[in-house]
């Protein structure tokens, strides 16, 4: 099968099931984003050397190959698809209580940086938030599974929690925000 179909090339693409739909439609944007949070997780997992950690973010790509799934099918009786379990949030709560066992509490916001790692975890975790806001304004016209927006919420907090647990691993100093008044 070639990359190229050609079908797209006046601003339309299929969604699971058939449908065709603008390039700029709000499922494509939503699905579009998660591929986009996909790619950084990537970058982030290729960037660490932490085994227990590059793992967890090899099963968060898979998981969010799902969650891609599910905005992208535009049907019920559509082809079976892989689903998002309450199993899957349950996890990264534990991964993120593992961490934060781990941290001192926070006392103030802080600012991204630090470390390479800990930006790209800060950048992925914008992005996750970023895909949360298209995918709770999606569900109120595009009825999916719920579990999808829960899972985005907590995996922001996942990457929040990582950007954390990433620079006390590196001996980076987290930058407090002090704000001006």
């Amino acid at each position: 099968m070639k990359v190229y179909t050609k079908s797209g090339d006046k601003g339309k693409t299929s969604l699971i099931g058939g449908a065709r739909v603008p390039k700029y439609d709000n499922r494509i944007e939503a699905y579009g984003t998660v591929d986009e949070l996909i790619s950084f997780t990537a970058l982030l997992k290729d960037s660490i050397s932490n085994e227990s950690v590059k793992n967890t973010l090899l099963w968060i790509q898979d998981r969010l190959m799902t969650c891609a799934s599910i905005l992208a099918t535009d049907c019920d009786s559509c082809k079976k698809i892989p689903i998002i379990y309450e199993s899957d949030i349950e996890r990264l709560e534990k991964e993120i209580d593992l961490m934060e066992e781990s941290l001192k509490p926070l006392k103030s916001f802080i600012l991204p940086g630090g470390n390479v790692i800990v930006s790209y975890s800060h950048i992925c975790r914008s992005i996750c938030r970023r895909t949360e806001r298209l995918t709770v304004k999606l569900i109120e016209n595009v009825p999916f599974d719920e579990k999808v927006n829960k899972y985005l919420n907590r995996l922001s907090d996942y990457f929040f929690v990582l950007s954390r647990f990433l620079a006390k691993e590196t001996g980076a100093n987290e930058i407090t925000w002090v704000p001006k008044f």
